[in-house]
């Protein structure tokens, strides 16, 4: 029993940590073109890492502090803002990001 109880401890206290995220804004737009775009916005004081994917092509990049990225846009007006996915975490936990193109 109180292996048990030491158990349901570890997870309430564990929990908030493992799905902890930066806290960020993801922006759609659309191009004068009628592309369908997208912006994320860093809203932490940490740099993050970070990628825009669609149709299996991911762009990476760094996103500084209190920072927004460039917009990404699609290549064909069939995609619209469904098809993308991003994905932003810190900087320190993924460090190959320092390679890519920072903002």
């Amino acid at each position: 029993m109180k292996i048990t109880k030491y158990l349901c401890v570890a997870i309430i206290l564990i929990s908030p940590v493992i799905w902890a995220s930066p806290k960020t804004t993801v922006t759609f737009g659309e191009s004068s073109a009628g592309y369908t775009r997208v912006k994320i916005k860093n809203e932490t004081f940490e740099p993050l890492a970070c990628y825009v994917a669609i149709d299996g092509y991911k762009v990476k990049f760094q996103l500084n502090v209190k920072s927004t990225s460039r917009w990404i846009t699609t290549t064909d007006k069939r995609f619209n803002y469904q098809n993308f996915s991003t994905w932003c975490d810190y900087l320190e936990i993924h460090p190959k990001y320092k390679a890519y193109q920072a903002y």
